[in-house]
This record gives structure tokens, sequence and C-alpha cells, in this order.
């Protein structure tokens, strides 16, 4: 069933651990690669044991997703700015796609 969501991973990988960098790179933050790189390992990760067909990839693709999610909607809410807007896009994919995924392996 999770068959072809390597590929999200790896680009939900990408997207969160760059954006986390550039983040960093622009602003020096620090919580900003941590996260960024933290929630795109994850992803990747998942993608990795998805591609591997080894066990809890999808799961890894979703705990990223609800991260990713938790800290990026209420700021998105609260602050109305792009880039946690962005982010919450991001995790909203993800956590349709993945949570889909696990959904049908119930």
């Amino acid at each position: 069933m999770s068959q072809g969501l390597e590929v999200p991973a790896f680009i939900l990988a990408a997207l969160t651990a760059t954006g986390g960098i550039f983040a960093f790179a622009r602003t020096r933050s620090k919580p900003s690669i941590i996260a960024g790189v933290s929630v795109g390992l994850l992803y990747g990760l998942g993608g990795y044991r998805i591609q591997n067909k080894e066990p809890f990839g999808v799961e890894l693709g979703l705990l990223a997703s609800v991260l990713l999610a938790g800290s990026s909607i209420p700021r998105a809410i609260r602050l109305r700015k792009p880039v946690p807007i962005a982010l919450s896009v991001i995790a909203s994919y993800g956590l349709l796609t993945f949570g889909n995924a696990f959904r049908a392996t119930m």
C-alpha cells in the first residue's frame, strides 16, 4: 500500500531541511536549522524505509508531519506570515498523504 510514497517523503525531506538551512543562514536561528533538518531527516528516513520495503516508513513520515503541523499551524494562525503558512501547507499534505497510507494498513 505504501508503494510510491518514497518520492513525496524525499521531496518533503528536501523542502524542510533546505528551509531550515536557509532560515539559519538568514537569521542565525538555531531552532530553525535544528527543527528543519530534524524533520527533514525523519521524512528522509521514512522515504528510505518505504523504498526498501522496511517497516515503519509510513509511520516516520506521519510522525514528521505531526511534528511539523504541531509547530507550524498554531504559528500560521497567530502570525499570518508566509513561512508558517507554507510550513502548514507542507505539514497538511504530509498528514493527508501518510495518514491515509497509515489508515489503509489498519
